[in-house]
């Protein structure tokens, strides 16, 4: 099942049950895949891939984990904890998170097959490493691997 069609079962589903801080997390998402959609669309046609939708929540997670971050520092713990609650939801349709030592066992694997010796490399490191990883990691999580690893 596509992360579109979970979505709209999940729609009609909150819907049913009263859910509504769920439910606006669900429309929102949803409204981000049907805006990617019409940015790729060609000639009044095009879906989205399973990557793009990918891409798309993966995004969003990430969008909410720099808001809570930022309310937080602003002391904002009313705002944050909002979006602690969306990015609950957008957390269902992703991969599964790696663990840190996945993470760090994946990032020593990319080293190792990319021959990769300095920081000079971390461009080629961090390429490879978040096609990889793409939705199981966040990116500034796996860059600190890659910069700790390098710079040994």
């Amino acid at each position: 099942m596509s992360i579109r069609e979970q979505i709209n079962a999940d729609l009609k589903e909150a819907m049913k049950s009263g859910d509504k801080e769920r439910l606006n997390a669900i429309r929102s998402i949803r409204a981000a895949l049907l805006e990617k959609e019409v940015s790729v669309r060609v000639g009044g046609k095009g879906e989205l891939t399973p990557e793009q939708e990918l891409d798309v929540v993966t995004g969003l997670a990430k969008k909410r984990r720099d808001s809570i971050e930022q309310y937080l520092n602003a002391g904002r713990k009313d705002l944050a904890e909002t979006e602690e609650s969306e990015l609950r939801v957008l957390e269902t349709y992703l991969p599964e998170q790696l663990s840190d030592e996945e993470i760090q066992q994946a990032v020593d694997a990319i080293i190792t097959s990319t021959g990769a010796s300095s920081m000079k490399d971390m461009g080629r490191v961090m390429g490879a490493a978040m096609k990889e990883l793409k939705g199981k990691a966040d990116g500034g999580k796996v860059q600190q691997f890659v910069k700790a690893a390098l710079s040994d």
